[in-house]
C-alpha cells in the first residue's frame, strides 16, 4: 500500500487487516483481542469478519519525565499479572540527553538515572492500567487464551512496545497460537513483534512514516466510553 492511499479511519483499517487474516476464518477457539485504546475499534471490525468473539487485553505504555509521548516501555495486565516490557534503547537515548542537558546546564541537577526513572514511571502507569483492567472486564468473564489461536490487534506499531508487553503476558497463558496485528508498522515494532509471535500480519509496512498516525486520515483519540460500547458494556 503506498503512503497516499492512508486509511480513513480506524474502522477502514480494520477492514483491511481484516481481509489479510483470512487464513485465520473458521479457525476452532479464535478470539480477537483488541489494545486500548486505539486497537480496539480495530479489532471490533476485525472480529467480525473473521466471525470470532472480541475481548481486550490492557496495556499502557511508559514515558518518562520531560518525554511523556517517549515510549520507554510498557505494561500489561494479563490474568492478575502485570508484565513490563523496557525499550532499552530509548532509556539509553534520554540518559544521554540528560547528561547533555548537564553539560548545558551545569548548575542543575536531576540525580534521576533512567533506571530510576522508568521505575518511577511504571509505577505511576499502574494505576491506570489496573483501572483500564477493571473498566473494561466489568461484567466479563477473567481472560482466558489457554488452547486458543489468539490475533492481537493494534491500530499500529512503532517501537512495538505495548504489542510485546501483550505478547510476553499472553504466551505466559499458553495459547495455541499467537498473531501479532496491526494495519500499520513504521518502527521496529514488527521485527520485535515477530519474536515473540507465531506470526505477524501488517498490511501496511510505513517506510518513511515517523509516525503511526500519518497512515490515517482521521487518528481521533478512542474514548473509554467507545470501547464499552464496542464491548457491549452499558
Amino acid at each position: 500500500m503506498a503512503p497516499a492511499a492512508r486509511y480513513r479511519n480506524r474502522m477502514d483499517a480494520g477492514r483491511k487487516l481484516g481481509a489479510e487474516l483470512t487464513q485465520y476464518f473458521g479457525t476452532p477457539q479464535l478470539l480477537v483481542l483488541g489494545l486500548p485504546r486505539g486497537g480496539v475499534p480495530v479489532a471490533a471490525v476485525v472480529c467480525r469478519i473473521l466471525r470470532a468473539p472480541l475481548d481486550v487485553v490492557a496495556v499502557r505504555k511508559v514515558g518518562l519525565p520531560r518525554e511523556p509521548e517517549l515510549a520507554a516501555g510498557a505494561l500489561a495486565w494479563v490474568a492478575g499479572t502485570v508484565t513490563t516490557v523496557r525499550n532499552d534503547a530509548v532509556l539509553a537515548q534520554w540518559q544521554r540527553s540528560l547528561g547533555s542537558s548537564r553539560t548545558a546546564h551545569p548548575r542543575e541537577t536531576d540525580p534521576q538515572t533512567a533506571d530510576q526513572a522508568f521505575a518511577d514511571a511504571a509505577s505511576a502507569q499502574l494505576l491506570e492500567l489496573i483501572r483500564r483492567d477493571t473498566l473494561y472486564r466489568m461484567r466479563r468473564d477473567p481472560l482466558d487464551v489457554e488452547g486458543r489461536t489468539v490475533v492481537v490487534v493494534d491500530d499500529g506499531l512503532a517501537t512495538g512496545s505495548t504489542m510485546r508487553a501483550a505478547l510476553l503476558g499472553l504466551r505466559e497463558q499458553h495459547p495455541a497460537r499467537l498473531v501479532a496485528a496491526a494495519p500499520v508498522s513504521c518502527g521496529p515494532g514488527a521485527e520485535l513483534a515477530a519474536d515473540l509471535a507465531d506470526d505477524v500480519v501488517i498490511p501496511w509496512q510505513g517506510i518513511g512514516l515517523s509516525a503511526v498516525g500519518q497512515a490515517y486520515e482521521n487518528f481521533e483519540q478512542t474514548t473509554d466510553a467507545e470501547i464499552l460500547q464496542l464491548l457491549n458494556i452499558p
